[in-house]
């Protein structure tokens, strides 16, 4: 039987700082491959190449990654500044009406760090240009230095409401993680539940409300080591298990077809 098949959002990318290209980390593929049982497709994050409706008719699931450039504050009402960084009109257009989408139809989607923070916005939230300047806060951004491994070490807690989505998911209320980015949530959007804190108070983790499908978000990376990670295995598991459920239950219509 085929596997599912998950559309991993891929970033704009210059090879050589020259040639451009849509880029996806092989760490996104090897986490939808391995421990969700999907079979993952790198998505062109541009409407000039895809439509919202072509992605969900082709891909069972989504996972949204993470990427150096942020959703464009217009999206939720704020003017840019040179705190907000660099931007990709391209991806906001596809990801931003994507997750609408996917959240009224049940299909699942996995937000990871700016695809948390495209799922805020999408659901009506605003961020913070840069969490780092706020006072009380720490550093959450990606040290300059050091291995991958280094870059994505184990930084701090995470602590999950008592009961909560992820509380049930994870085990347990408190999980180390790998933190990495420089934008947060500054106002939550009606349904989107902020359900996991880092000790400085900024969310971390997400679900949107009286959704009928999955649509769990991270600020942190669980694609790294997914296999092994006790904290990511069992989020990309869970995706898995949702994608396949979607597959499923839309496998005649496709037989049909």
């Amino acid at each position: 039987m085929a596997r599912p098949i998950v559309g991993i959002i891929g970033n704009q990318y210059l090879i050589n700082d020259q040639y451009p290209a849509h880029a996806g980390g092989t760490m996104n593929s090897e986490a939808v491959a391995e421990v969700s049982g999907c079979m993952p497709l790198l998505i062109p994050a541009d409407p000039r190449f895809v439509s919202v409706r072509e992605l969900m008719d082709v891909c069972d699931g989504f996972v949204l990654t993470g990427g150096r450039p942020n959703v464009h504050p217009e999206e939720y009402g704020h003017d840019a500044t040179e705190a907000h960084g660099a931007f990709d009109r391209a991806r906001d257009a596809i990801t931003l009406p994507l997750v609408r989408a996917c959240v009224e139809s049940g299909q699942p989607f996995l937000g990871i760090c700016r695809g948390y923070q495209e799922v805020a916005v999408a659901m009506g939230s605003t961020l913070h240009p840069e969490i780092r300047d706020l006072e009380g806060r720490m550093n959450h951004r990606m040290p300059p230095d050091g291995t991958l491994e280094e870059k994505f070490a184990l930084r701090h807690t995470v602590t999950f409401s008592d009961g909560g989505v992820f509380h049930k998911l994870m085990g347990a209320r408190e999980v180390m993680t790998n933190t990495l980015h420089g934008q947060g949530v500054m106002q939550a959007g009606k349904r989107f539940v902020i359900d996991g804190w880092a000790p400085d108070g900024t969310p971390e983790a997400a679900f949107i409300a009286d959704a009928p499908g999955f649509t769990l978000s991270v600020q942190w990376h669980p694609e790294w080591d997914a296999a092994n990670d006790p904290v990511s295995r069992p989020l990309f598991s869970a995706f898995g298990d949702a994608v396949r459920s979607w597959a499923a239950r839309r496998q005649p219509l496709r037989a049909s077809a």
